[in-house]
């Protein structure tokens, strides 16, 4: 695990980082309770002049996820801005308001839709697909979309993944996520927009906000990408050229043994294949 080290602490590996692009689900919280020491560590980040972005693929507009920490408990001074992958969703509907949506996702998510006024059809009939979530994620695979995704690219349709991640954790249970159909539909020949992480888009974004924030610089070098996902979180910071802070008590956690204590070999495993490792790793984010 070339140039990968073990620390315990935030402030370790903040030498230079004008700007830390932190993922939500699997850092701040778990999705069922936040994480005080990660809400403390960003929270302390900013008392010392840094800008936090919150950067998630989460398939909801930005003010739709800051309602959501905020139940959770999450103050608002821990971070400076929100960019999610459902902002970006909401950017290709507003342009294609006029055509028909084949919305592939529970109701929770319709808020993607709103004040938009476009008009909703099943895969016979729409004229493209948004897709932010299995319908009931607690049960179903993206297998069980098969059939519905093999008409979908019969008739030619674009699918619009507003949730690139395969899976999630939800307390300490991986359930499936759009990416998860997005990925099958690719296999099918579908074409597909992927609005989240890894992606640049969403990351031209945040630094966009932590520009607006005031942030003393957006140099790629001086940028720290946090968050728990090899595929997402540690690619995507790859591809922009940014630093990351691995947290390993997230999506990975069952594989790299405990989670307080995780194990050097099974997380060198981890990283074998990515394009380039984290600078650090640690068990959860901590000042």
């Amino acid at each position: 695990m070339t140039n990968t080290t073990f620390t315990r602490h935030l402030r370790d590996v903040l030498d230079g980082v004008d700007v830390i692009l932190s993922d939500i689900w699997g850092v701040v919280h778990n999705g069922l309770e936040a994480s005080p020491d990660a809400c403390a560590a960003l929270a302390e980040f900013r008392k010392r002049g840094g800008k936090v972005v919150l950067i998630t693929n989460a398939p909801r507009p930005a003010d739709a996820v800051q309602r959501m920490l905020r139940r959770l408990h999450v103050a608002d001074d821990v971070y400076d801005a929100i960019v999610s992958s459902g902002d970006l969703t909401r950017g290709y509907i507003a342009e294609h308001r006029a055509e028909h949506v084949f919305h592939i996702g529970p109701e929770r998510d319709h808020s993607l839709f709103d004040g938009f006024g476009v008009a909703f059809g099943d895969v016979e009939d729409a004229d493209y697909i948004v897709c932010s979530g299995l319908f009931d994620d607690e049960t179903e695979t993206a297998e069980d979309y098969r059939a519905t995704l093999t008409r979908a690219r019969e008739r030619d349709l674009f699918f619009v993944c507003a949730n690139p991640d395969i899976v999630v954790e939800r307390g300490e249970k991986l359930v499936f996520c759009a990416g998860a159909l997005a990925e099958l539909y690719t296999t099918l020949g579908g074409k597909v927009l992927f609005a989240g992480k890894p992606h640049p888009p969403i990351y031209q974004r945040a630094l966009a906000l932590a520009a607006e924030a005031g942030a003393a610089s957006l140099s790629p070098a001086r940028v720290l990408a946090i968050g728990d996902s090899v595929r997402t979180d540690l690619e995507g910071a790859n591809g922009s050229g940014f630093r990351c802070l691995f947290v390993t008590s997230g999506i990975h956690a069952a594989e790299l043994g405990e989670r307080g204590n995780p194990d050097a070999a099974s997380v060198a495993k981890l990283f074998k294949g990515a394009s380039k490792p984290p600078i650090a790793v640690t068990p959860k984010l901590m000042w």
